[in-house]
């Protein structure tokens, strides 16, 4: 398999800060944003939040949309989103469409920080080895933290809100992306679909056949100059070869950043995507809980009469 050559993931960070100007907008980094007390669930708002990741020693944010709809009578459905390189969890949830469509289906929206803007979620490995992977700065393990930052995150929301554990989504633009990829592949059976777009995943080939029947939804632009798109129709192509159920979106004309930054017509289809994953995850669960309840309910067999009598 191709991997991203180091001039474009040098060019992923200009796009990323290039995305677009409503989710700048809406962006602030790291220093810029107070995190909301763990105890204050806002409906209807994006709220950055923080949590002390005791693996690192210091406070990580991240950031949560919860619909006005929800109430604890009902679980929710959860997008768990990925940011970019260069980006953190406030831009991506501010993409153009996320918040609207979440809100419109009552879905439950978490950006997690991945530790920090550069550190993979753990698809280029457990540490920071390789171009614009982590800085002298950072931790040796950094690609091991941004990865249990995620799950991290991911039990916290689960603790706070009613979450629907059989409708479980992951979504991630170029880096995010090929987190998607990476997390939804060794954590195959948490999701009930994924959504990479524009992923910049250089692992290996073999890592697909560890997506199994997990739904994927990927969407590329013809003219994206950072992630080859010929590299992920080959991904494509192989995911149907294992039967994976794949779907694949190919923006004509679009590029690597604003075709997914600025575009609601798509995230309302990945949404569409989200709903009928979900709609099969629910009957999926209730045959299940059929057949467990008929089980239960079979008359156990008779015991035999009387005992077999010894051998003189």
């Amino acid at each position: 398999m191709s991997t991203l050559r180091p001039f474009a993931l040098l060019l992923c960070i200009l796009a990323v800060l290039c995305a677009s100007p409503r989710a700048q907008d809406k962006a602030t980094g790291p220093t810029d944003t107070a995190a909301t007390p763990v105890a204050a669930i806002e409906k209807g708002e994006v709220t950055i939040r923080s949590y002390h990741m005791e693996e690192a020693k210091k406070d990580i944010d991240y950031a949560l949309y919860v619909p006005t709809s929800y109430d604890e009578s009902r679980a929710l459905p959860l997008v768990v989103l990925l940011h970019g390189l260069g980006s953190n969890p406030k831009q991506v949830i501010g993409y153009d469409g996320v918040v609207d469509e979440a809100e419109k289906r009552g879905y439950a929206i978490v950006a997690p920080y991945g530790f920090n803007e550069r550190g993979w979620y753990g698809s280029r490995g457990k540490g920071k080895e390789g171009p614009f992977f982590g800085n002298r700065k950072d931790p040796d393990n950094l690609g091991e933290l941004s990865e249990k930052d995620v799950f991290n995150v991911l039990a916290i929301v689960e603790k706070d809100l009613r979450i629907d554990p059989t409708r479980r989504f992951l979504m991630g633009h170029s880096m995010g992306g090929a987190g998607s990829v990476y997390l939804g592949a060794t954590r195959n059976g948490m999701w009930a679909g994924l959504a990479p777009l524009a992923p910049a995943f250089g692992g290996p080939m073999d890592l697909l056949k560890q997506l199994g029947d997990t739904p994927v939804y990927v969407v590329m632009g013809d003219k994206d100059k950072l992630v080859p798109v010929a590299t992920v129709r080959q991904w494509v192509d192989e995911m149907k070869r294992l039967k994976t159920p794949v779907t694949y979106e190919e923006i004509a004309g679009g590029d690597h950043v604003r075709c997914i930054t600025q575009n609601e017509a798509m995230i309302g289809r990945v949404f569409d995507f989200f709903d009928a994953a979900s709609e099969r995850a629910k009957a999926k669960a209730e045959s299940k809980a059929t057949d467990a309840k008929e089980k239960s309910e079979k008359p156990a067999p008779k015991a035999e009469d009387g005992t077999k009598k010894q051998a003189a």
